[in-house]
């Protein structure tokens, strides 16, 4: 006989319902029913078992800190709180890998990872509250995937809980591996729809023996945007490579009391690493120096996070200011100054403050719709939703997505479909399917 109530102990305190029922995307709160705290993976594989048997919405959640309404409260679901599995198994510094629990904060696995002259390289903006679980969700990127890529290039193999609560183990513990279909790939990126992950085995790299920063001003985004361009042909490969335009830049000095954007109306944070970082940084710097107004550079460091303190700031200087439609399209690299520009006039024609910064060096932009402040659960503005239609349209028009890193969650499933056509949806549905036959695992997200 089927139990009626779940084997873990629902939550359902007004405080922690709201506290999992939305996540920093702006998406309208709507509560769950519960919250579920797992201590281990048998509890998780107990309650899915459970909920498969019922027929219950399950849906799982780290830190709360993505931008797609990908985790967020659904009526009548269950929310499986996994931050509590934070545990680093395991970290081998021989075969450099390391194995995890899915609640480990990334900045603290990088940390750990360091002791050994190690590196977890994937680096999302949120590295400090992200966990690697949400990161694995989503395929986060992040501020080095310029040059090292996105969380999929460093996730070995997976543990996975099924929707009817059979545990797998997918992939493997070595740098290559053929056998099979690429599963561990299947699940990076699927937001939850397929399984939860409550394991992972990541892939670790030597730390750079050099790091080198540049802070590089410009007189507007474009000639930042032409800038990312020029860098490309040098054939010169940064770590990092971020834009922020002169509005972000004007919203980080009110909230820190800095100077940015005194410098220039457009701001590339560079940062080459290696043997050759401070050769790398030359050529890069040549490469771009008819374009700049103003440089600062920095070899140690504490001197380099000063340098990207101004990024990392961006997204909690625009929240400052009111509520944020947080956007995530990615272009070809030389379409960047083209996404800007035509980004500025839709700004202008909806009459909506928007703001653009991003990963540039793998064509990546964040333009971010910030409108007046409200309640937490009113609806976006017509004219916000109006200009964020249009820059997704923009994407597709000049080749790119409508999401890079930040997932689909329901912020944009509407457009998935656009993307993607209409035969590879179906497919996507069908597999859906296959994996979770009662449609149980995060409904109404992703596809």
């Amino acid at each position: 006989m089927t139990p009626q109530s779940p084997p873990v102990d629902v939550l359902t305190d007004l405080d922690v319902l709201r506290a999992a029922a939305t996540d920093r995307s702006g998406w309208p709160v709507t509560n769950p029913a519960g919250v579920l705290r797992p201590h281990d993976v048998s509890e998780v594989q107990r309650l899915l078992a459970w909920a498969h048997d019922t027929g219950t919405p399950v849906i799982a959640r780290g830190a709360g800190s993505g931008l797609a309404a990908g985790a967020v409260g659904v009526t009548g679901a269950l929310v499986l709180d996994l931050s509590g599995l934070d545990r680093i198994l395991d970290l081998d510094a021989d075969e450099q890998l390391a194995r995890v629990e899915p609640g480990v904060i990334t900045a603290e696995l990088d940390a750990a990872a360091s002791v050994h002259g190690l590196m977890y390289a994937p680096d999302p903006g949120s590295v400090g509250i992200s966990t690697i679980g949400g990161n694995i969700a989503t395929n986060a990127g992040g501020l080095r995937g310029a040059k090292y890529g996105v969380t999929r290039d460093h996730v070995l193999a997976l543990d996975v809980v099924l929707a009817d609560g059979t545990l797998i183990h997918v992939g493997r513990d070595t740098i290559k591996g053929v056998t099979g279909y690429d599963l561990v790939g299947l699940f990076t990126g699927s937001e939850g729809t397929l399984g939860v992950i409550v394991g992972a085995t990541l892939r670790l790299i030597p730390r750079p023996v050099r790091t080198v920063t540049a802070a590089v001003y410009f007189p507007d985004i474009a000639a930042a945007a032409r800038a990312v361009t020029a860098i490309t042909r040098s054939g010169a490969r940064p770590a990092v490579l971020e834009i922020l335009d002169g509005p972000t830049l004007g919203a980080i000095d009110a909230l820190e009391g800095t100077t940015l954007r005194d410098r220039g109306d457009a701001l590339l944070v560079i940062q080459t690493d290696g043997f050759g970082a401070e050769e790398e940084l030359g050529v890069i710097t040549s490469a771009i120096a008819p374009l700049v107004t103003h440089v600062e550079t920095a070899t140690d460091p504490a001197a380099s996070e000063a340098l990207l303190f101004a990024r990392r700031r961006a997204l909690p200087a625009l929240e400052a200011l009111g509520r944020t439609l947080i956007e995530d399209i990615a272009v070809p690299r030389r379409r960047l100054a083209e996404a800007v520009e035509r980004i500025e006039a839709i700004a202008r024609e909806e009459r909506v403050r928007v703001f653009v910064f991003g990963h540039a060096g793998d064509g990546n932009l964040h333009p971010i719709i910030v409108t007046e402040r409200g309640p937490v659960d009113a609806p976006v503005p017509p004219q916000a939703l109006a200009a964020a239609d249009r820059i997704f349209a923009l994407a597709l028009e000049l080749g790119g997505t409508i999401t890079a890193e930040h997932g689909v969650g329901r912020l944009k499933r509407a457009w998935a479909e656009r993307e993607l056509g209409r035969d590879v949806h179906v497919l996507q549905l069908r597999l859906k399917g296959l994996f979770d036959p009662l449609g149980i695992l995060n409904p109404g997200s992703s596809v």
